[in-house]
């Protein structure tokens, strides 16, 4: 039995198939092998199964939903235990004989190691029969349709250019025009297909065809969008009018494979995910806008990662938007001048929380720096690695790393990272009164500020001092220029943790990163955790949990401190603990209220 992903989804055994049915069990299989071998959390599921609508009690019916999709599995001879519940999600475990995603960017990586043009056109050529229509045309989430479905299709638009460019260099222009016509008549404003079906049009002697496509789409790009050409059209333009020979280009060179990672369990990696034309150009890093306070931080770890003698790793760990992102990239910022290899910012978890394999991980990391020069600093990389699940994660990526200079950043402290490799940690509290109220001005502008100053400090107050929620109110007073600071706090005040989310973009929302971060605990952390920050708990933490308890959450970025000192829970994350349990007793009581007696 295999999965089929690219194209409707469906289960397939030898030459038979069957097409699943649109249905809440359909979608939630497709969010499972849209991650193969990654945990996928509760709360992506949730999205994916009943988009903005979830029931009242929504983890008991994604409980059944699950149920139902094994007993469809036991339908066709598939084992229940292919979907593992683990802990924060669930798990499916996939490979390359049973699941066609698996297997397509298994080729796609071994054709970026192939000898020669031949090899990589074959294995590509491969890669792309997996396809046969439209992927998940068959599921009915809406979220899946608009974020994960254009993901996939731009995956294989990446592999069909590089087809196309192996094409063309070896001469095969006829052969070549039907994928061009499709690609360049289905993604109009992808220029790419457009240079390719101009080039092919041309050297097949179909001068007049050429230069009526290229006019085609500069009218279009002027009308739609505003915009010219761009240099790769207007250089063939040119070469056309010209009358200029258009000789086979050779391909652009794949980059040379990855060494394999040691110091690990993986065995080996398969090649990392550079652009085509070799290592990635150095790219400035742009300050993070606003940024505000932390200034002995932002000295410190800037003298750690320098230093010429002793490891040059940084983890900065703390709670679930405190800010941990954007002090390690304004640090990066303002030490990109020590760094002439370049800076490189590889987030490990996805847009929904799931964290990212090592091996995607590692596909994903820049060539490392020449050993020649790098003890003295003529080649030296700086290389952030952002949102760190665990040890695990981190650990078998820093051989590879080289000799370049890392950050880390997670909610959990990496002790076992920091333990092996040496380096520092800091970890983060939340912004002091006058940072939180320079962040607000930074956003929003200090006169605006200025004006109501009283309120401004309030605000920072409701949001906890929390970077992220303090972000979130500024994105809401930007977009409404009326409202004033004191009317915006009061509003956020009444409700702060369900009124802090940004519709647009789910990494802005407290309800949904302190989730992920809550979804990521094993029930009894996430139970200890609901207990320590609920109603009636403003004692000391410690008292009635274990110590073993206690130090995981620690770990785990949502409780501070600890021996010698007694453990706290940050007052914004007592406000979220308590706001989760009161709304969550609430939709459980909300069938039971309304079953007939």
């Amino acid at each position: 039995m295999r999965f089929q992903l690219l194209g409707p989804l469906s289960i397939a055994h030898g030459p038979e198939t069957v097409v699943l049915k649109p249905s809440k069990p359909t979608s939630l299989l497709a969010a499972l092998l849209l991650h193969p071998n990654s945990v996928v959390s509760t709360t992506y599921l949730l999205r994916a199964v009943w988009d903005e609508e979830p029931p009242a009690t929504a983890r008991a019916a994604l409980q059944t939903c699950v149920l139902r999709l094994r007993r469809l599995f036991a339908k066709y001879g598939i084992s229940a235990t292919t979907i593992e519940a683990v802990p924060g999600g669930y798990r499916m475990r996939n490979d390359t004989e049973t699941l066609d995603l698996v297997l397509f960017r298994t080729l796609t990586a071994a054709a970026g190691s192939a000898t020669g043009p031949g090899e990589e056109l074959y294995r590509l050529r491969e890669a792309l029969s997996l396809w046969h229509g439209q992927p998940l045309a068959n599921v009915a989430s809406r979220m899946l349709q608009q974020d994960a479905v254009p993901a996939l299709e731009q995956e294989r638009l990446r592999v069909l250019e590089r087809v196309c460019d192996l094409e063309l260099a070896a001469g095969n222009c006829h052969q070549v025009l039907v994928d061009l016509y499709e690609g360049a008549r289905r993604h109009p404003v992808r220029e790419r297909f457009t240079e390719q079906l101009i080039e092919a049009l041309y050297r097949t002697g179909r001068q007049a065809e050429a230069l009526a496509e290229y006019r085609t789409v500069r009218d279009r790009l002027r009308d739609e969008l505003g915009i010219d050409p761009g240099p790769g059209l207007r250089r063939l333009e040119l070469a056309i009018l010209r009358s200029e020979d258009l000789a086979p280009a050779p391909p652009v060179p794949r980059p040379a494979p990855a060494r394999a990672l040691t110091g690990s369990a993986v065995p080996a990696l398969p090649p990392r995910g550079a652009p085509a034309h070799g290592r990635r150009p150095r790219r400035e890093v742009p300050p993070v806008p606003a940024f505000a306070g932390r200034e002995s931080d932002r000295r410190a770890i800037a003298e750690r990662l320098t230093c010429a003698d002793g490891p040059r790793l940084v983890v900065v760990s703390g709670a679930p938007g405190i800010g941990k992102s954007a002090l390690a990239r304004q640090t990066a910022h303002e030490t990109q001048h020590s760094f002439p290899g370049g800076v490189f910012v590889l987030a490990l978890a996805r847009p929904d929380g799931t964290p990212l394999t090592v091996e995607e991980a590692a596909r994903l990391l820049p060539e490392a720096a020449a050993d020649a020069g790098a003890g003295t600093g003529a080649d030296r990389q700086l290389i952030v690695l952002d949102d760190a699940a665990g040890a695990w994660q981190v650990t078998p990526l820093l051989p590879a790393a080289g000799d370049a200079s890392v950050i880390v950043t997670s909610r959990r402290a990496l002790a076992a990272v920091v333990a092996t490799h040496g380096g520092a940690v800091h970890r983060l509290d939340v912004l002091r009164p006058a940072e939180a109220y320079g962040l607000l001005a930074g956003l929003i502008g200090a006169r605006r500020i200025a004006a109501e100053p009283a309120a401004a400090r309030e605000l920072a107050s409701v949001c906890g001092h929390f970077p992220l929620a303090l972000r979130i109110a500024a994105g809401r007073l930007l977009t409404r220029p009326a409202l004033s600071v004191a009317d915006c706090a009061a509003w956020l005040a009444a409700d702060p943790p369900a009124r802090l989310a940004l519709a647009e973009d789910a990494r802005l929302s407290v309800p949904e990163v302190f989730g992920q971060a809550l979804d990521a605990l094993a029930p009894d952390l996430r139970e200890a955790f609901l207990r320590l920050g609920g109603p009636g708990a403003d004692g000391d933490p410690s008292a009635g949990e274990s110590e073993s308890v206690l130090e995981q959450l620690v770990d785990s970025g949502l409780l501070e401190d600890g021996p010698p000192g007694p453990y706290r829970v940050h007052d914004f994350l007592r406000v979220y603990a308590r706001w989760h349990v009161r709304t969550h007793r609430t939709t459980a009581a909300a069938p039971a209220a309304a079953a007939p007696r």
